[in-house]
């Protein structure tokens, strides 16, 4: 599971329930849907940790129940939701192709990010993150001409 959002169908057709009927527990690293006064359908500790401010559920048509959570690591894939239940191989995923266009101005930005890094390290040139160490560190001494960094080891 690749996604930020995960939306999966939690109740079987043919169940008509309300929202009272239904028990849900969302916890940051664990799960628990079902039905009031039965086991749950799903339960147990989660691949990873969610952002449970952002988890959702609601019921469709009163059949279907339909839960979204957020993953707490947008850019983790995910073998299964649940641990220990069968995982798929996520190295058998083909993701989709898609443009610097189609993404959103925070994702866009960390994708250049480590595009320039890797292109960096291939030329064995500073990272964005070693540029910016050595940027705070030529301000910092700037700023203070009365100390000596001659003997620093840098790197």
């Amino acid at each position: 599971f690749s996604r930020s959002l995960y939306l999966f169908k939690f109740l079987s057709s043919g169940i008509n329930a309300e929202y009272g009927d239904c028990k849900v527990d969302i916890k940051d690293r664990s799960l628990s849907v079902g039905l009031k006064g039965q086991e749950p359908i799903i339960k147990g500790e989660l691949f990873a940790k969610i952002l449970t401010d952002e988890a959702m559920w609601h019921l469709e048509d009163s059949q279907v129940g339909v839960l979204t959570l957020e993953k707490f690591n947008k850019v983790e894939w995910w073998g299964t939701i649940i641990k220990g239940d069968t995982e798929i191989s996520t190295k058998k995923v083909q993701p989709e192709n898609s443009k610097l266009g189609d993404l959103d101005g925070e994702t866009r930005g960390m994708v250049e990010k480590m595009m320039y890094d890797q292109r960096q390290k291939a030329a064995g040139k500073p990272t964005s993150d070693d540029e910016k160490k050595a940027e705070t560190m030529r301000k910092f001494m700037e700023q203070h001409p009365e100390m000596d960094f001659s003997k620093c080891k840098w790197g």
